[in-house]
């Protein structure tokens, strides 16, 4: 299934990802295991900086999306801003702020919880989730991790005067105003639309476009809906995540930085200035995600220094650091091999 619009080229081909080694797992000097996927970087200008692996077929972004689901649903009169737009472009943790300010998108609408169309689950910071578990709380549509992306999603149809009990089925207007929106900042067609965890549609484009996508929100003029979303998940890095989330550290770390992961080890970043990264982990390991997309930003000229606390995770025996998880050398050239 395509959605064809006058800014969207070819859809990228479905196909089995030609994915490379992106990071080794080290263990005391020898490569214990080897996660394979795909990287871009994008210079300034545009052009491909870097690629390892296959950065054109069609895969799935997952949350890495949000963004540009929000500059969507502002296109369509969307009247959020600040905390509020972070929440609704947000892959939350389930923390108090993160369902109150959920709460507050339905309010606005005048709508209540129980319009929702999200999966209930509980929330996804462990910390958080224990709590509850603890306290007899039950899995609610509140704590999911998308419920402010699903309020948003909401209170547009409402405002549009739009039926609200389909509001995710592909052919409502809703979803089929971001399906233009995705083709549109991503530059291509889509491949393939198909259910995402939460229950919404999810569509499919190509790391590289997911990275062209990244780049038109980062660098977009002010006071624009892209700006407008870029803005606010830098304001409010928290609330676009939750507290002790590496996205959140990550666009801390690094000033002007536009970030977002997603399910399924994915992560796409931007700077104001046109540079991007995005990458994708084929096992979706979260484990390399962090450190390959932080040896990407490296190589896309950010400060190294900025990003050393996002290295990885040492690997421990006994108690003991014995290893790592480090970038393949095309990432980071300064590596030590395997082996020192």
């Amino acid at each position: 299934m395509t959605h064809g619009g006058p800014l969207a080229v070819e859809a990228p081909v479905i196909r089995e990802p030609l994915h490379a080694p992106v990071a080794h797992l080290v263990r005391g000097g020898v490569i214990e295991g080897i996660h394979y996927g795909s990287v871009v970087v994008l210079a300034a200008d545009g052009s491909v900086d870097l690629q390892i692996g296959d950065i054109e077929a069609a895969f799935y972004p997952r949350s890495a999306l949000k963004p540009v689901q929000a500059v969507a649903m502002l296109r369509a009169g969307l009247p959020l801003d600040g905390e509020l737009l972070a929440l609704a472009a947000a892959s939350h943790s389930g923390e108090e702020r993160h369902l109150a300010g959920t709460r507050r998108i339905l309010e606005s609408a005048g709508l209540p919880e129980e319009r929702l169309r999200n999966i209930a689950d509980l929330p996804f910071d462990p910390v958080v989730r224990e709590a509850w578990i603890r306290e007899g709380r039950l899995p609610s549509r509140l704590a999911q991790n998308c419920s402010g992306k699903h309020a948003a999603m909401l209170y547009t149809a409402h405002l549009n005067g739009w039926s609200l009990d389909d509001y995710l089925d592909p052919a409502h207007p809703l979803q089929r105003t971001i399906a233009q929106a995705v083709e549109d900042l991503t530059g291509q067609a889509v491949a393939q639309v198909t259910v995402d965890g939460c229950g919404a549609p999810l569509f499919s484009v190509s790391l590289h476009g997911l990275a062209r996508a990244a780049v038109r929100i980062a660098g977009a003029a002010p006071g624009t809906p892209e700006a407008r979303v870029a803005d606010a998940m830098r304001d409010h890095a928290e609330m676009a995540s939750g507290s002790g989330r590496d996205v959140a550290a990550l666009m801390r770390a690094v000033p002007g930085l536009l970030a977002k992961d997603g399910f399924e080890g994915v992560q796409v970043a931007a700077l104001p200035d046109g540079r991007a990264v995005a990458v994708k982990i084929a096992d979706g390991a979260d484990r390399a995600r962090v450190p390959v997309a932080a040896a990407a930003l490296a190589r896309a000229g950010v400060d190294p220094a900025a990003l050393a606390e996002f290295a990885g995770a040492p690997l421990l025996g006994g108690g003991a650091v014995v290893g790592s998880v480090r970038p393949v050398r095309a990432l980071d050239p300064l590596a030590r091999p395997a082996y020192a």
